[in-house]
C-alpha cells in the first residue's frame, strides 16, 4: 500500500522543464529522508536525488547525471518533496518514484531501494521531440 502520492510528470521536449511533487497520504508517516528514484525499461531503479531533513543532516544529494539540472526541495512538516527538472534530456525518460525512510540513511545507503519503507505509485516522465 503506497503511502506517498506523486503528481506532475508528463511529456516534455528536450531542453524543457518539468516539476514533480510528492506528499505523504497520511500524517502518521514519519520520515528522516525523502528521495526520488527513477526506472526505465530494462534498467534497475536508480537514485536521482535525496534530501535528509534538518536534524538528520539537512543535505540534498544528486546523481552525477542530473547534478546542475535537477533541484530537490521539500518540507518535513508536511512530508512533501518536489523535484524541479530543467534542461531535460531524452535519457531522463523514466518512471519517477518518490520514496521515504524513517531512518537517516548514510550516503552509501541512500541509493538502495530496499532501505526505504514508503513508496509512491510512480509518475511517467517522457522527454521526446
Amino acid at each position: 500500500q503506497e503511502q506517498l502520492m506523486e503528481s506532475g510528470g508528463g511529456l516534455v521536449q528536450p531542453g524543457g522543464s518539468l516539476r514533480i511533487s510528492c506528499a505523504a497520504s497520511e500524517r502518521t508517516v514519519s520520515t528522516a529522508i525523502m528521495a526520488w528514484f527513477r526506472q526505465s525499461p530494462g534498467k534497475e531503479r536508480e537514485l536521482v536525488a535525496s534530501y535528509r531533513w534538518s536534524g538528520y543532516g539537512g543535505m540534498p544529494r544528486y546523481a552525477s547525471s542530473v547534478k546542475g539540472r535537477f533541484t530537490i526541495s521539500g518540507e518535513k512538516a508536511t512530508n512533501t518533496v518536489n523535484l524541479q527538472m530543467n534542461n531535460l534530456k531524452p535519457e531522463d525518460t523514466a518512471v519517477y518514484y518518490c520514496a521515504a525512510s524513517s531512518r537517516g540513511l548514510i550516503v552509501s545507503s541512500q541509493g538502495i531501494p530496499n532501505n526505504y519503507e514508503y513508496w509512491g505509485q510512480g509518475t511517467q516522465v517522457t522527454v521526446s521531440s
